[in-house]
């Protein structure tokens, strides 16, 4: 009876032991995968042609890591998202509108200048920190069409930017999940919507939303 009570504590103890370990890899993990923060700041919605446009700014610096790879030639994709919900309280949120934006950033040392791409719209810049400020201030980007929404209803907008490590080549997204200078990414920035009776002959650029932020990471996956 003893043996085998002394057997179980040792058991016991082992799989608290296995247990610890596991606890200590996974917070190691995630202290290495820590996301370098990006600030979003000034989001607005302009009111044009038929539905609305995003102007948001976002403020980081890019890690020498990613700066290095750029120059090397690997090339960087950078994801802008945006999401309208209206909160239901006896169902689940609508989500109306959910759009993407991906601008690819890269190097071409023939000609000594970096490429920046979204789209159908490629534009060329003689300095990464010029290229990277068209990244960093989105303007007239198309989020809302008028159809999708309906006035006077209140809605929740979400905006936030990653760099897009799937993108990247296998090498470098295996060492993405283990490099913090990898994880380059914003949390979620909330502000309220309503959506205003629009005329027919509303001016293109009217401003009609309010954009108080609500500070808000806290959003699930």
């Amino acid at each position: 009876m003893l043996h085998a009570l002394s057997r179980l504590r040792g058991l016991a103890w082992q799989s608290l032991r296995h247990w610890l370990l596991v606890c200590g890899i996974a917070w190691l993990g995630m202290l290495a995968g820590t996301a370098h923060a990006i600030e979003v700041s000034e989001p607005r919605l302009e009111y044009g042609d038929g539905g609305w446009n995003l102007s948001v700014n976002f403020e980081f610096e890019l890690p020498p890591a990613l700066e290095d790879a750029i120059n090397k030639g690997i090339p960087l994709y950078f994801v802008t998202e945006f999401d309208l919900n209206r909160p239901r309280w006896y169902w689940f949120d609508e989500k109306p509108v959910s759009v993407r934006r991906t601008v690819r950033v890269a190097y071409h040392p023939l000609t000594r200048q970096y490429r920046v791409s979204t789209g159908g719209l490629q534009l060329p810049f003689a300095k990464l920190s010029d290229a990277l400020g068209f990244v960093k201030r989105v303007r007239g980007w198309r989020v809302i069409e008028r159809s999708a929404v309906k006035p006077g209803i209140p809605y929740l907008a979400e905006v936030r930017i990653r760099l897009d490590v799937s993108q990247l080549p296998k090498p470098f997204q295996i060492n993405a999940v283990n490099t913090s200078d990898w994880n380059l990414s914003s949390d979620w920035l909330r502000f309220p919507v309503t959506i205003p009776e629009v005329p027919g002959a509303a001016v293109p650029g009217t401003l009609f939303l309010g954009t108080a932020p609500l500070h808000d990471s806290g959003r699930a996956e």
